[in-house]
């Protein structure tokens, strides 16, 4: 089973986070299948780059997403846009609205 989850990045007390698709038993910063995106709390507001295309990609072939990233796609937006992709709405339109949601939330 694939899961979509933080891969922890950075040094010793600074992390950042890649956010991955992996293998359900892969361990935390072992083997991955792709990059998703970027997350780094740190920063005020909190950095967060995705590409959502391939976020919608492999949430579509099945991969779960966990708490953590769960939260983090909810406060941008990604998992609504997603529940609207599954009920028929375009791809290219749903991606066209991240697009511009992105600046506003910097």
């Amino acid at each position: 089973m694939v899961r979509i989850r933080l891969r922890r990045i950075g040094l010793k007390g600074q992390p950042s986070y890649r956010i991955v698709a992996a293998d359900k038993e892969a361990p935390r910063d072992g083997r991955f299948l792709e990059i998703l995106g970027f997350y780094n709390p740190r920063t005020n507001p909190s950095t967060l780059t995705l590409k959502e295309d391939r976020v919608y990609h492999w949430m579509k072939n099945g991969a779960l997403p966990t708490e953590s990233v769960e939260r983090i796609f909810k406060s941008v937006g990604t998992l609504e846009r997603f529940e609207r992709l599954k009920q028929g709405e375009s791809e290219a339109t749903l991606l066209a609205e991240a697009a511009q949601a992105k600046p506003a939330a910097k």
